[in-house]
């Protein structure tokens, strides 16, 4: 039992003392109530919809540890922190630990000294765990990410497919299944799988309404598709953090150097990266503020990164549930976020491409390509997005939302049936076997060397559509292979072939809407988001402020900044302005134990006077940086609280680190790096170099309270540290 829970404990003090909030959300009381009673449950939440509460409390409020099965490493760390930052008991059991870390963790298992236990499905599926938890105390099983049982499912994990054991030896123990996406099929399987028969059915809502959902389509206007990404970063997302979706690893790594030159600090991450980059990147991800991740799917999954403020696809995914979970990774702390997207006729040419040359049996293919039109079908749409994606997920919405791209700049459509009919016509007559560039040439009459050559200067459809513009020609076909009409060879050369469902549209027998092409501009697109509004003029500054103290004291405690408070709690300091640990309390995100650890701290900033940010020049931003990397005189730790009057009263000049010091800083972070097999940002970030050249601490003593430079650092690196700095200044 956690220090921070009383024997009599329900499960709103809980949520209040533990996680700072007053009321749970939607579906989670019934669950939790469930759960907590000993009951089975399948719960199907969105991402950032509070999943985790659903097991947190129950494992806390029920005598014994609850045991989570969990998919990612990653995702066990995060929440790790995440639990151990407000005063529960957790640990976790996967292949990041040391032979020593798994046996102290078992023994904390079996002493009762744990109220939460992590554990990948590998780990859980071996003989000494599963004995081990026969002899142990526990209180629940949940399983997160459960749509990884079902072969039907985007993520498929074959060791998923093990876990029916907790059923067949724990019989008598409540199971608890989650997942923020599974079709009927995949939900089927879940129950199948984990023995779910009977078990309560908790469906939430499928909405985000922070989200703001843009498809912007490919070539229109001059820019590229990495053009328009900058643009739209520069626009809306300057300096916060976001996840950008390509396809290739080739087109992740170029993606990503290309914003790098512009400025825009980005980093690669694909599954063809060495394990250490790929760490390094996701650890930087989490642990910096407004970096971007340029990544292929394999990139996201259990990332619980809370402000991530726009995800970005410059490629098409492959199905509805994988474009849903993948922009589910922004605006999980409730605040304004974007679900961006460039797509053209190349990526709609390429996945049908892709499904065609699968190796997959017939069945499961058509089960994609099912998937892969509903995806389709969502791009072209011309009425509400949200209204789209939610239907495909079983969920109504009466009205449009209001905050997507249709709704804020309505597409006109028009009567395309002739159009239509030419294009399909081209196709056919030039033998279905050439891409878009060639039939537009055909239908609008340019005699090409190619079009000459083969004759097709003499069909009838030559010449046909001159009435219309090549980029309308562009839009109408891309439409056409969206929708089935036009279908791709599985050769891979391109080719559109016209389809069966194109027959009754070439006989005059249905009629055909499209979309007109049109630009929807950021400024028009941004101006209405639903249920959140960004931090107002007058307290931005304050808001900066706070989260310039929490990215100070992260490092210093090694740990995510949005472990110590999200965005929406900073958000919620500043518009409130709380005065005394009291009024803080009341703040949602602001539990017990943090208010201990941070609530000076954070009331210091708070009382001070500090200007809008739109008042702030650079000088003064800067200075008011360099004030909160400063080792106060009397801190002791991450805990203490700042002293009154440090952190804005004053403004300085900011020193400039010592070249030489870091150079030679840098140098030792390389050898250490080499050494130990490991990325040198791991070692200690850039950040904390130029704190270590700036203040050239002479002592290990010295080295404790400057940023990044935790206890763990220290132990490690701090005689070699102060050795290099020492050699650089006295030499």
């Amino acid at each position: 039992m956690t220090a921070a829970q009383p024997a009599n404990a329900t499960a709103l003090s809980l949520l209040k003392s533990v996680w700072g909030y007053d009321q749970f959300r939607g579906v989670q009381a019934d669950i939790v109530r469930a759960v907590t009673n000993g009951e089975n449950a399948l719960v199907l939440m969105p991402t950032g919809g509070g999943k985790s509460l659903c097991y947190q409390v129950p494992s806390l409020l029920r005598r014994g540890v609850g045991v989570v099965v969990s998919p990612l490493i990653a995702l066990m760390k995060d929440q790790v922190d995440a639990l151990r930052q407000n005063g529960v008991r957790a640990a976790y059991l996967n292949s990041s630990l040391s032979l020593q870390g798994v046996r102290e963790v078992e023994a904390a298992l079996m002493a009762g000294e744990l109220d939460l236990l992590y554990v990948a499905p590998e780990r859980l599926l071996m003989p000494r765990m599963l004995e081990l938890l026969e002899q142990a105390e526990v209180a629940l099983f949940a399983v997160d990410e459960a749509h990884c049982v079902s072969q039907w499912g985007h993520d498929f994990r074959p060791e998923y497919q093990g876990l029916g054991v907790l059923q067949e030896r724990f019989p008598a123990l409540p199971r608890l299944a989650l997942t923020a996406t599974a079709d009927e099929r995949t939900r089927a399987d879940i129950i199948q799988v984990l023995g779910l028969q009977g078990a309560h059915l908790f469906v939430s809502s499928f909405d985000r309404p922070n989200i703001q959902y843009r498809i912007q389509q490919k070539g229109v206007g001059k820019a590229g598709p990495k053009s328009e990404l900058l643009a739209f970063i520069q626009a809306e997302h300057p300096k916060e953090a976001g996840i950008v979706y390509c396809l290739s690893r080739k087109s992740v790594e170029e993606t990503a150097e290309w914003l790098s030159r512009q400025g825009v600090e980005a980093l690669p991450y694909h599954a063809g990266l060495a394990p250490r980059e790929r760490n390094s990147a996701q650890e930087r991800f989490l642990q910096e503020e407004g970096l971007i991740v340029v990544a292929t799917v394999a990139f996201g999954m259990g990332i619980d990164k809370s402000n991530v403020r726009f995800v970005a696809h410059l490629d098409l995914p492959k199905s509805m549930e994988g474009y849903y979970q993948e922009t589910g990774r922004a605006g999980r702390d409730g605040l304004p976020s974007t679900a961006w997207m460039t797509y053209g006729l190349a990526d709609v040419v390429n996945v049908r491409r892709m499904l065609a040359q699968s190796d997959a049996p017939e069945h499961i293919k058509r089960v994609e390509a099912s998937k892969l039109d509903a995806l389709l079908a969502y791009c072209e749409t011309a009425t509400c997005r949200r209204q789209v994606l939610l239907t495909y997920f079983g969920e109504d919405l009466a009205e449009p939302c209001g905050n997507c791209d249709t709704c804020l700049s309505p597409p006109q459509t028009f009567d395309a049936t002739k159009p239509a009919q030419m294009a399909l016509s081209a196709a056919i007559r030039t033998g279905n076997r050439f891409g878009a560039a060639h039939l537009t040439d055909v239908l609008l009459g340019n005699l090409t060397e190619r079009v000459s050559g083969l004759g097709h200067h003499q069909l009838p459809t030559f010449g046909v559509g001159k009435a219309l513009p090549e980029r309308a020609w562009r839009n109408i076909i891309r439409q056409l292979v969206a929708l089935g009409y036009l279908t791709t060879d599985a050769a891979g050369h391109g080719s559109l072939i016209a389809s069966g469902k194109s027959r009754p549209l070439l006989k005059g027998e249905q009629t055909l809407w499209l979309r007109e092409e049109m630009l929807t501009t950021p400024s028009k697109a941004k101006k209405d988001r639903r249920n959140s509004a960004p931090v107002s003029a007058g307290v931005g500054g304050l808001f900066e402020a706070l989260r310039a103290l929490r990215l100070k004291l992260s490092r210093e405690g090694e740990v995510p900044p949005y472990v110590i408070f999200h965005d929406a709690t900073l958000r919620e300091m500043a518009e409130r302005r709380p005065t005394s640990l009291a009024v803080l309390g009341t703040i949602g995100g602001v539990g017990t134990r943090k208010l201990t650890q941070y609530g000076e701290a954070f009331l210091e900033v708070l009382r001070s006077d500090v200007a809008p940010v739109e008042e702030l020049g650079a000088k003064q931003n800067n200075a008011l940086l360099s004030i909160l990397n400063r080792k106060p005189d009397s801190e002791t730790g991450p805990s203490a609280a700042l002293p009154a009057g440090r952190l804005f009263s004053q403004t300085v000049a900011g020193n400039t680190p010592d070249s030489g010091v870091a150079e030679r800083l840098r140098e030792l972070r390389r050898t250490l790096a080499k050494e130990r097999d490991i990325s040198a940002f791991l070692i200690f970030p850039n950040a904390t170099l130029d704190v270590l050249a700036e203040r050239q601490p002479r002592s290990v003593a010295e080295l404790h309270g400057l940023a990044g430079m935790g206890e763990k650092r220290i132990d490690a690196y701090g005689e070699q540290i102060v050795a290099a700095i020492l050699g650089s200044v006295d030499g």
